[in-house]
């Protein structure tokens, strides 16, 4: 099996630790395929920023989609996820939805621990379009300031600890999603002195894209029944996708 991580920003080593992460989660045989966005920002922190992620995501799989069973959105947060799925036949997971759903079947309230408050809102709406507003106890981030985006799970590693332990105590979450493709790998160090599930966002996406490529879900191609219409400065691979002509 062949799964595509897309890390919809700009930093290579938090590619890389998702792909780390995502490897030690797959079943044996599954091969993972880690893409850097080719533009954009360091990290993605509000939905101006998801939107233009959202484009991007959708050029690397116009070019690479044909070539694996499943794709992964490597950001919490999910920029481009719906319009991929429109697109494209095979699976497309999200890792805020996979990491969200796992938590609600893990427990009855789950909170999102983060590393910045910016992402607050964001991760808010992802909640509600999971449909899942019911069961979120709360959204905790770090409010002090951190170094390298790279480095925050390292730097902040015992704040973060604090952050879902305080969650749980005085918010009554009995589940716990450390959120932010930065974060990957995060849970395993401090889940002993959390005392609830900590849900490992990249562990759940790889999980739930094994899951719908073994399913063999059916070819969504009338989906891309399209009128032709000129179009301008689309990479070619997304132009022939999308059924249109140069203009």
């Amino acid at each position: 099996m062949r799964i595509l991580l897309i890390n919809p920003n700009i930093t290579q080593s938090v590619t890389e630790q998702l792909a780390r992460v995502a490897e030690a989660a797959a079943l044996p045989g599954t091969r993972i395929t880690a893409r850097t966005a080719p533009r954009g920002v360091s990290y993605i922190s509000d939905r101006a920023e998801a939107q233009l992620a959202g484009a991007v995501v959708l050029e690397v799989l116009a070019d690479e989609a044909a070539h694996h069973d499943a794709a992964i959105i490597a950001a919490f947060g999910d920029p481009g996820l719906w319009a991929a799925r429109e697109l494209f036949d095979i699976p497309i997971v999200g890792m805020a939805e996979a990491a969200l759903h796992t938590a609600a079947m893990l427990g009855e309230r789950f909170s999102i621990v983060t590393f910045a408050p910016a992402l607050g809102s964001w991760y808010r709406d992802c909640v509600r379009d999971c449909g899942l507003a019911s069961r979120l106890a709360a959204i905790r981030s770090l409010t002090s300031a951190f170094g390298s985006v790279e480095m925050v799970a390292d730097e902040q590693e015992a704040a973060l600890a604090d952050l879902c332990r305080r969650t749980v105590r005085e918010d009554a979450a009995d589940v716990v999603v450390l959120a932010g493709a930065p974060l990957a790998g995060l849970s395993a160090r401090i889940a002993g002195s959390v005392g609830v599930p900590l849900v490992e966002q990249a562990a759940a996406a790889v999980a739930q894209a094994e899951l719908l490529a073994r399913l063999h879900p059916a070819a969504r191609g009338a989906v891309r029944n399209r009128a032709g219409k000129q179009s301008l400065g689309l990479p070619a691979s997304l132009t022939r996708l999308l059924g249109q002509d140069h203009g």
